[in-house]
């Protein structure tokens, strides 16, 4: 893709898809020479965890430019609507070197706030955000659950009273604005960037989908996954399991293995089933939201695609670069 004269819109293609089904591995294939490869998976943003995670490796990195991939540590509670500033500026600057932005991951919810907006909350001081913890500490998830209940039974009706993070998001936004959540949800969202995407979705069959979930398991255990839990309990001895990075997929049956609760195949056996679960999920929402996307299927047990099945997918991406 050479430099072009001003538009209305910059152009990406997005690469999406469930966990385990072959996306990294085609963006590598398809961004070779022409792209910049951009992180949007809400785990792989995280440094501390690139096994668990399943982060490109120095050599895919080094083959086709990598953005957004481990910046942030494992406590930083980096939202949906923060990643899409961090990937509209990137999108430019692919576009400033002549290279052609692709967007890879499986957060739907991230590709949502960069291509459709998101509410437009206000920067919230980090002092609310440390009342919010702070009260989390003190009243347990039900606890807070409860409160806000009292404050914004919106927001709270539509929250789980397990998930902290999402908790302590509501107090925060309630306390530092002065408004619930909900009502800043209803407000018209502007997105970070005008972007025109060609979207393509990794869709194995689910047989398929469900075995390389489970390979993938054990060949994070067998290349370190357990000592990379290890050093991030260390590094983060007073972490919430359900905040930021330490929700990644794994992360707790593997740290209740390291705690003598599970033996490695049970720990392993859950984690294998939550992704699957998890990936059940992320293809619901991708045949669901993604709306005009182009579903592929990948060829074997290897989640790859041939030369053959990839030529009319280079010839559909050049054709949508260089339509004005």
């Amino acid at each position: 893709m050479g430099k072009t004269a001003a538009i209305d819109k910059m152009k990406a293609v997005v690469i999406a898809g469930a966990t385990a089904s072959g996306k990294s591995a085609l963006a590598l294939d398809l961004a070779a020479d022409i792209g910049t490869v951009i992180n949007a998976d809400s785990m792989q943003i995280y440094r501390d965890l690139p096994i668990l995670t399943a982060q490109p490796d120095a050599a895919s990195m080094a083959a086709v430019p990598h953005r957004l991939y481990g910046i942030l540590p494992l406590d930083d509670p980096a939202t949906a609507a923060r990643w899409a500033e961090l990937a509209a500026a990137e999108i430019k600057a692919a576009w400033s070197a002549g290279r052609t932005p692709f967007l890879v991951g499986g957060t739907g919810l991230y590709l949502r706030a960069l291509l459709e907006g998101f509410a437009p909350i206000p920067e919230i001081d980090p002092a609310y955000r440390a009342e919010a913890q702070a009260l989390l500490a003190e009243l347990g998830a039900e606890g807070l659950h409860a409160r806000l209940q009292e404050n914004d039974p919106e927001s709270a009706a539509k929250l789980r009273p397990s998930d902290s993070q999402r908790l302590m998001r509501a107090w925060e936004v309630l306390t530092a604005t002065g408004k619930p959540l909900a009502w800043w949800q209803k407000q018209p969202s502007t997105p970070p960037l005008s972007v025109e995407a060609l979207s393509f979705v990794t869709a194995p069959a689910r047989d398929q989908l469900y075995a390389a979930c489970d390979d993938r398991l054990i060949t994070m255990v067998a290349k370190g996954a357990l000592e990379e839990v290890t050093a991030a309990r260390r590094a983060y001895p007073d972490a919430d399991p359900e905040q930021a990075g330490f929700k990644a997929l794994g992360f707790r049956e593997l740290a209740r293995h390291l705690d003598g609760a599970w033996s490695l195949e049970e720990a392993v056996a859950a984690a294998q089933q939550a992704t699957r679960n998890y990936a059940k999920r992320q293809g619901t929402w991708f045949r669901r939201q993604l709306l005009g996307a182009i579903f592929l299927a990948p060829d074997g047990e290897a989640m790859k695609f041939s030369q053959s099945y990839l030529a009319p997918i280079r010839h559909k991406i050049r054709d949508f670069l260089l339509t004005h």
